[in-house]
């Protein structure tokens, strides 16, 4: 069971299963992700061996002995059952966003984002919100009704206090980032046979392959070179948004008035420094995976593969991370503009069918 706990208390937590109308209970073991930042809760998996006469559960709770079992909220079990091995699943990726808070209202990047996922062959977009804007609501209602979104409510506010942030001494709070670790990891278990692949990223990060079109295509290529037991990490190249491109090409009408950053105006990033470790964000196999955190892997037991931002690399745009550069020291990569005859009508369609 996936759970968020208080990491310095030694609670002894139980599992009861629902099985054939029956009740049954076992003692949890607690593991506790060992990525938390330092905030006193944090990310951890609570394992209950299913007890004997409960051969398939159907759904579980988890209380502790001091408040009792009477008052406990029951979650259906998933990944119960031995899945064949198979390479037929209903999607080929699926990209996992945690999560969206803030009342969040970057539409115009949520847009462009979603339909570039498309364009590279995403079928399925996962995204853990706790909080948006009434626009925003319109364009996550449009694309739920087509199917390409799910949104998994994370009212986690209302539990926890939580940081907006990773480091607990900028950012006060008592979890890490909306418990960014927990939606991570219940969405790589949640989609683990369901898709071919996942992808972990932010709405305004988006892996563009170079050497080819799509992700399929990308992803065959390395699994060629790699081997199909490996989890791919793609280096994170930031586009500053306060730097703009000056031709004006993609300053639209149709998208003066709608809120939020245009990924089209930036193609300026920043250089990442030689001989350091920079972040990036993976695409695997979920089969392969036990723990994600933010940037990879914690427990994995198979080969990781960085691979050549020549060959692809992650469009990262948001503010600016490197303060020490000025604008004549970025590197002009418009890559993203090679989509843009396919894209700029896709994003207009959405906008319209959102009432926007």
């Amino acid at each position: 069971v996936i759970s968020i706990v208080y990491r310095s208390e030694m609670a002894d937590h139980h599992c009861l299963f629902c099985c054939g109308g029956r009740k049954f209970t076992s003692r949890a073991q607690c593991h506790i992700h060992r990525d938390h930042f330092g905030f006193v809760y944090g990310t951890a998996d609570l394992f209950c061996k299913i007890p004997q006469g409960c051969s398939l559960p159907t759904h579980l709770a988890v209380y502790t002995p001091l408040g009792g079992d009477q008052d406990v909220s029951f979650l259906p079990t998933h990944n119960s059952q031995p899945q064949p091995q198979t390479n037929a699943f209903p999607y080929d990726f699926t990209v996992c966003i945690s999560t969206m808070f803030g009342n969040f209202n970057n539409v115009l990047q949520l847009v462009q984002t979603i339909e570039m996922y498309k364009l590279l062959g995403v079928q399925k977009v996962a995204i853990y919100k706790n909080s948006c804007s009434p626009d925003t609501q319109r364009v996550l209602d449009f694309y739920h009704s087509t199917g390409l979104v799910d949104i998994i409510p994370w009212p986690i506010t209302s539990y926890i206090n939580v940081s907006g942030g990773w480091r607990p001494s900028e950012f006060p709070g008592d979890l890490h980032y909306y418990g960014q670790l927990a939606a991570l990891n219940d969405c790589v278990y949640r989609y683990m046979y369901k898709t071919k692949y996942v992808a972990l990223n932010d709405i305004d990060e988006i892996i563009l392959p170079l050497k080819h079109r799509t992700w399929n295509e990308m992803m065959e290529y390395l699994t060629q070179e790699s081997g199909p037991d490996t989890g791919f990490e793609f280096e994170n190249h930031v586009f500053p948004i306060s730097i703009k491109e000056n031709s004006g090409r993609f300053l639209l009408q149709e998208w003066k008035d709608i809120p939020g950053v245009n990924v089209l105006e930036h193609i300026y990033r920043e250089p990442n420094k030689a001989g350091v470790l920079n972040a990036f964000k993976v695409i695997v196999n979920p089969r392969l995976v036990q723990e994600v955190t933010v940037h990879g892997f914690l427990n994995f037991d198979y080969q990781t593969v960085r691979v050549q931002q020549n060959f692809a690399r992650m469009y990262h745009i948001r503010r600016p991370q490197r303060h020490d550069l000025h604008q004549s020291d970025l590197i002009r990569d418009d890559h993203l503009w090679s989509y843009s005859e396919k894209l700029v009508p896709a994003v207009n369609e959405v906008l319209k069918k959102s009432n926007l």
